[in-house]
Parts: C-alpha cells; sequence; structure tokens
C-alpha cells in the first residue's frame, strides 16, 4: 500500500538524521490518502495528508524547516510546492508534555 511505501522511503532518508519515523496503522482520516503526524516538544504537532512516496523528498524539506521553526509553524511559502495541501490540522506542543495521573 502507499502508506507502506511512503514509510520506507521515509526510513531510507532519515537514516542518519534526528527524525524518528513510526509506522501506524491508521490516522482516521482515510480520504486525505497517505497520513503522518509531525510533532516535537514545545512545538505545534500537524496532522498531514495527501501524502505518497513520491514526496518523501519534499517531506524532508519540510521535515527541515519544521525543526529550525521556533514554534513548529512553517509557512506555506517555505513548503514544497508538492505540499501545499498537506495540512489536516494541529494541535498544541502541551499535548505533548502533559501527563495524566
Amino acid at each position: 500500500p502507499p502508506g507502506r511505501a511512503l514509510y520506507e522511503q521515509m526510513l531510507t532518508r532519515t537514516h542518519d538524521t534526528n527524525v524518528v519515523v513510526h509506522e501506524v496503522k491508521c490516522l482516521a482520516a482515510c480520504d486525505r490518502g497517505c497520513t503522518a503526524v509531525v510533532a516535537m516538544p514545545g512545538k505545534w504537532g500537524w496532522l498531514l495528508g495527501h501524502l505518497g512516496p513520491e514526496k518523501a523528498d519534499d517531506l524532508m524539506i519540510y521535515l527541515a524547516a519544521y525543526a529550525a521553526s521556533h514554534s513548529g509553524s512553517v509557512m506555506p511559502s517555505r513548503r514544497p510546492a508538492s505540499l501545499s495541501d498537506m495540512v489536516l490540522g494541529r494541535f498544541p506542543a502541551a499535548l505533548l508534555t502533559e501527563h495524566s495521573s
């Protein structure tokens, strides 16, 4: 499936980086193609869609811009054109660090 192919493409591109790739079965966005989550503590997290293995290089460019951003926001003008429709939603950084009792 395309999601598995994207995962494999990302694994080959992140081998010598500090990007961590996890495979998940479902992000509940079936009508949005392959999906991914990008998140770092202290930054906005993003649900991305309309992805595929052919966009792996552009996704790596986006990840570098995301990592360099103070807040995790990457302006559309700083994203590769192939990723113009990828943002499906965002979530606050606090969700990555809060623990329930």
